[in-house]
């Protein structure tokens, strides 16, 4: 399976790309189509992992009964053993009987990972998932992510600002134009797996591919300033 990221100029549509393709809003024109049909809402086989950890678990639940959520078709006498994996998976094994708000940033993330992947999904939607975490922290759940999409059969869908993130998890890299959007640039990323930060990035063609896929994307950045 794939991993594609998307990046491109702010105001480009990223994330109303991603909402329209998970079935969170309908497209303002033409079928966005899941399993062979037209998706025309939320279905099962997609899960979403938003920006905003702190607002997409419920604060007055456990952790594991956040993680619980995304088990409920599940029967109940596997549920409690399939969230305890899926916490030891995100290496949150042992807070389950936490709440959010006494998590960090990084760790509360990692239970709304958690969440999302418990459900078995055939496709996995990131918008700007690490962007509200501290860098080391970013760095470490690019790697969860990277080492459990390896251990696993999901496709994925990534929205990200970061150029250096966008080749780092993905397969292709997609780079939208300046509103109205398209698809300015599609770039292959052939980096070997497993992935690591400590080799991957410091791989020359790493280097190469940030540049290109930086250079047009700065170009889009350029004709979103001149049509203003």
């Amino acid at each position: 399976m794939r991993v594609v990221s998307i990046v491109g100029p702010s105001g480009a549509g990223k994330t109303t790309l991603l909402r329209a393709a998970s079935g969170l809003r309908p497209p303002d024109r033409g079928e966005v189509h899941f399993d062979g049909r037209p998706l025309l809402d939320v279905v099962p086989g997609i899960s979403v992992v938003f920006q905003e950890y702190n607002k997409s678990l419920f604060p007055w639940l456990s952790v594991a009964r956040n993680v619980a959520m995304g088990a409920r078709h599940l029967p109940a006498e596997r549920r409690t053993g399939e969230v305890e994996a899926a916490l030891r998976r995100v290496g949150l094994a042992g807070f389950g009987a936490r709440y959010p708000w006494e998590l960090s940033g990084g760790m509360q993330q990692r239970a709304a990972l958690a969440r999302a992947l418990i459900s078995d999904p055939r496709v996995l939607m990131m918008d700007e998932p690490f962007a509200s975490v501290d860098a080391l922290t970013r760095g470490h759940l690019e790697d969860v992510v990277s080492d459990l999409w390896e251990r696993s059969s999901f496709a994925a869908l990534l929205v990200t600002h970061d150029v250096a993130e966008a080749i780092y998890l993905a397969d292709r890299v997609l780079v939208l134009s300046a509103r109205p959007s398209r698809v300015l640039a599609e770039v292959a990323v052939q980096l070997p797996r497993p992935r690591s930060h400590g080799r991957t990035r410091l791989l020359p063609e790493f280097a190469e591919l940030e540049a290109q896929v930086l250079e047009r994307v700065e170009e889009a950045g350029r004709a979103t300033i001149g049509s203003r």
